[in-house]
């Protein structure tokens, strides 16, 4: 990536999170709240029989609720363990929720050392958290590429969701190569479909 679109990026990303971070612990709640709503009526969440969520940090869309229903619903529902070191992420069991659970890297909640793994092919969805999002689904995280590592080990047929306040939707995100786009953006305001080339 040109050195130029790397500044852009690295400012589009603090930007936006210092967007996020002003948003009131209400907004954040009604605003999950909307995007949760529009999750739990999708097909794609209806027929997983697995789902990988992520458990969230510092006022990204909540989804503690997503946890709960999915567990509720039957589904086998996991977390992302984070390997710092090797910079991998594997996804892990959740059988009781929050019990299961224990700070892990960066202070993220993540299942505990006992929590059984799952193969990343064997998912039907994975939910993704991100900085910014643009209209082709491509995605800024916080710059460490775990997702973007994550994501080719899913399955063929695995559906990729990005949970995002409508302010993080962008006109570019100045994707790389290596980068993964979600099938289906999420925001209090709608559900963003994303056209993929044959």
């Amino acid at each position: 990536m040109p050195l130029e679109s790397e500044v852009i990026k690295k400012q589009l990303r603090s930007s936006i999170i210092k967007k996020r971070n002003i948003l009131t612990p209400r907004q954040v709640d009604e605003k999950s709240a909307q995007i949760m709503d529009r999750l739990l009526s999708l097909d794609e969440y209806h027929q997983a029989r697995s789902v990988m969520v992520y458990l969230d940090f510092r006022g990204e869309v909540r989804t503690a609720g997503l946890v709960k229903q999915a567990l509720a619903d039957g589904k086998n529902v996991a977390a992302p363990l984070t390997d710092i070191a090797k910079g991998l992420l594997t996804p892990a069991l959740i059988v009781d929720f929050p019990a299961d659970l224990r700070p892990g890297a960066w202070g993220i909640l993540e299942p505990g050392p006992q929590a059984r793994l799952l193969d990343p092919a064997t998912l039907d969805l994975v939910i993704t958290p991100g900085v910014a999002f643009d209209l082709s689904g491509y995605r800024i995280g916080y710059g460490c590429g775990f997702y973007d590592r994550f994501l080719p080990r899913t399955g063929k047929d695995t559906v990729y969701i990005g949970l995002a306040y409508e302010f993080q939707i962008q006109p570019d995100v100045f994707p790389q190569v290596h980068d993964v786009p979600v099938d289906i953006i999420l925001t209090e305001e709608r559900v963003i479909r994303v056209m993929k080339c044959a």
